[in-house]
């Protein structure tokens, strides 16, 4: 490419860092960031709850933080879909 020539990414180019594009991509899409904090903080829980199970398994005490923490994952990308869905479709007047 000649040093006349425009790069055709210019924005892309210039938001080359890790931090600059997750921080973008955070902003474009909020419910991933907050469904793997809600999954760190199931994981977190169960782990400190592990000692103070009582009588409980310790594989179905693993099995209900599993079901907890997928859930919550889960429906946190659920509710970024649904609000992209509102923000593309309902959010924007009509053309």
């Amino acid at each position: 490419m000649s040093p006349s020539q425009e790069p055709v990414f210019s924005e892309y180019e210039a938001d080359t860092s890790q931090t600059s594009k997750l921080i973008r991509k955070f902003k474009e899409t909020p419910f991933v960031p907050i469904g793997m904090a809600g999954f760190a903080a199931v994981v977190g829980y169960g782990l400190y709850k592990l000692k103070h199970r009582g009588d409980m398994k310790m594989s179905l005490h693993l099995i209900h933080m599993r079901v907890a923490a997928q859930g919550f994952a889960v429906g946190a990308l659920t509710c970024g879909v649904l609000y992209s869905m509102f923000r593309d479709y309902v959010g924007k007047p009509k053309e």
